[in-house]
């Protein structure tokens, strides 16, 4: 069976990055997110030689996925008091590496405008993932252990930095339009595990996975 990717774009707060998570661990597959920029950010700082010594690492190490396992995460690439400022060197790496791993295993990606990136390849399943405001709201509570003050302006800000940088980079396309995607889920009304099983199932009607394969606890 051939390789496929699932991407995901999600509202702040919706729970979107569990979902993925929850999702690769039971595919038996990786989940990528933060190393994706950790590599893109290292690369393109490089000269010309130095890049091709990354690329010879990446040869020696056993693969390229095994590449992104070895580098650490990025804790806090976003300033949530930062405006979006757009970094085309910066992009064009990252969406290299988004197509090697494409190309080179059966993975999960989330954010990094992903679905753009791998848009038209038949093996690509673009998955988004919101909720009403309320939920994201008392999600971010109890995750982050805030004020319901600094959780809405926290969702409100990182949207609208999501927001912009998907219209940068995707030439004004708008992130929450949902002909981007597959699948469009409610992660309130689904439920976390409700939204995996759902994304499962899409999965297999689309022939890349069979039932036997999903790994559950």
């Amino acid at each position: 069976m051939e390789n496929f990717v699932v991407t995901f774009a999600r509202g702040f707060g919706s729970g979107g990055k569990e979902i993925a998570s929850i999702l690769a661990k039971e595919l038996g597959i990786h989940c990528y997110e933060n190393r994706i920029l950790t590599l893109a950010s290292q690369m393109s700082g490089l000269d010309e030689k130095l890049f091709q010594e990354v690329n010879e690492k990446m040869r020696t190490s056993g693969g390229f996925s095994n590449f992104m396992k070895g580098l650490p995460r990025s804790k806090s690439y976003i300033s949530r008091n930062e405006k979006f400022a757009s970094d085309d060197k910066l992009f064009e790496y990252q969406s290299k590496i988004i197509e090697n791993l494409a190309e080179q295993e059966s993975c999960v990606i989330v954010g990094k405008c992903a679905d753009y990136v791998l848009k038209g390849r038949p093996n690509v399943v673009s998955v988004y993932i919101e909720a009403p405001r309320a939920f994201c709201v008392q999600r971010t509570i109890e995750h982050m252990g805030v004020t319901k003050e600094v959780a809405n302006a926290t969702i409100t800000q990182t949207d609208k930095f999501r927001a912009d940088y998907y219209k940068y980079y995707t030439h004004g396309n708008y992130w929450t339009n949902p002909v981007n995607y597959d699948l469009t889920l409610n992660s309130e009304k689904v439920g976390i595990e409700g939204c995996v099983k759902l994304i499962e199932q899409y999965l297999i009607i689309k022939g890349f996975i069979t039932q036997e394969m999903i790994k559950e606890d």
